[in-house]
């Protein structure tokens, strides 16, 4: 692993991936051009770890049931973005994005908070645009 105390503050931006296996109900989100070294299994999410020590991507089971929405609406998704920030042992995931319902657009912002338990080096902050 990497020494933490060197490291004042870690950012990665990039373009973005999103794709959602409607019969598996898995919602992927990750940075375009990014290759993942190693992934993190939590309770139903995967997250997705490059070699720089970056969170590059999320894969989230049960999807529908985990955001609280249909299959039906996870399938339109016309815009979204992720953020990942790790910072006193915590990993702190935000996704934010759109659906289209009944071609209304409607802004959802989930906070997912897990334990750093792999110690990945804190603090960074990965964006997808």
């Amino acid at each position: 692993m990497a020494n933490t105390k060197d490291i004042k503050h870690r950012h990665l931006e990039g373009k973005g991936e999103m794709d959602y296996d409607y019969a598996n109900d898995i919602l992927f989100f990750k940075i375009k051009d990014r290759e993942y070294d190693f992934s993190l299994e939590f309770q139903n999410m995967v997250i997705d770890v490059d070699e720089e020590k970056f969170i590059v991507g999320i894969q989230l089971f049960e999807a529908s049931k985990f955001l609280g929405m249909s299959k039906v609406n996870l399938r339109e998704i016309p815009k979204w973005q992720f953020e990942s920030k790790i910072e006193n042992n915590v990993i702190e995931l935000r996704l934010n994005y759109q659906l289209k319902i009944r071609n209304k657009i409607f802004e959802k912002n989930p906070i997912i908070i897990q334990e750093n338990k792999p110690n990945l080096p804190s603090p960074q902050l990965v964006q997808t645009i």
